[in-house]
């Protein structure tokens, strides 16, 4: 039975066209994504904690139809103005995401938040360093976080003009994937993994998402295998590396321990064959004969 890995038809091509040099890889773009994670209601089965998940659009470009996190790219702006900030400090976070500077590290680190706001309704920031904001449903906050979608407001701008401080510490980072050199979008994405807070409720606010659902890592996982959800590698490789874990606090303590090792999809021939794998990934690997437009699992 296929699984449900996203894979466009349009990629043997492209990676031909790359390898014989008439295509031309862009530079990926920082971005960033949140697991966004919620414990069961006491008394509960305990398996596990739920994962916040959004269906993409059928009609979107990229990954159309597949689950995904909420996450988006990095605003340039956040390099520029120190936030408010609680929790490690910026120094920690840039040795951690494998950046050069602390402005950047906050930079990917606002990205995470402000998507998880932007997309979910739910925002990692308080009046003070050991809360968080309660409610986020005004129509004031509607109008910001629509600002925010439009860019004509920066988060860093948005947290200032709130007096709001970034809750750094609710956030662990978890992984790092790099789209593949053939992709016409590319994104140098961090993944984090952040507790719902108490007191917020998520809600569909993207306009690129058809559907969300709170579900189990294991269980949608499971659906991939089955090929009843479709999704990118990240995904699934992140939701696997999620199922040991029995609450959201213990994967969030688990988050310093994870390799954030740049993971970059590589293409090679094998014979008359081409082989599409992700290091350290095999269940990925495709293997594409030479003339054929999609390609089988290796």
């Amino acid at each position: 039975m296929p699984n449900g890995q996203w894979y466009p038809p349009e990629w043997p091509a492209r990676i031909r066209a790359l390898a014989s040099g008439d295509l031309t890889a862009v530079d990926p773009r920082r971005a960033a994504t949140v697991m966004l994670l919620r414990d069961g209601p006491p008394g509960a089965d305990t398996t596990g904690p739920d994962v916040h998940m959004l269906r993409r659009r059928t009609s979107m470009a990229f990954a159309g139809g597949a689950y995904a996190y909420p996450g988006g790219g990095v605003d340039p702006r956040d390099d520029d103005h120190l936030v408010g900030w609680a929790g490690p400090p910026l120094e920690h976070w840039a040795e951690r995401l494998g950046v050069e500077t602390v402005t950047e590290a906050q930079a990917v680190v606002c990205a995470a938040v402000r998507e998880t706001y932007e997309e979910a309704g739910v925002l990692l920031a308080g009046p003070t360093a050991d809360t968080v904001v309660s409610d986020t449903t005004g129509a004031d906050w509607e109008a910001d976080r629509e600002a925010l979608v439009a860019r004509e407001l920066s988060f860093a701008a948005f947290l200032d003009r709130r007096g709001l401080v970034l809750r750094s510490d609710l956030l662990g980072a978890w992984a790092r994937w790099i789209t593949p050199e053939f992709e016409p979008r590319r994104y140098d994405t961090w993944f984090f993994v952040a507790a719902l807070p108490e007191g917020q409720r998520t809600r569909n606010a993207s306009t690129e998402a058809d559907r969300t659902v709170w579900i189990r890592p294991g269980e949608a996982a499971d659906g991939y295998d089955k090929g009843d959800l479709l999704m990118m590698p990240p995904t699934v490789a992140t939701l696997r590396a999620l199922r040991p874990y029995g609450t959201a606090a213990e994967a969030l303590k688990a988050a310093d321990s994870q390799d954030l090792t740049p993971v970059l999809a590589q293409a090679r021939m094998e014979g008359d064959a081409l082989v599409l794998s992700w290091p350290g990934h095999e269940e990925f690997t495709k293997l594409i004969p030479t003339g054929d437009a999609g390609g089988d699992s290796a």
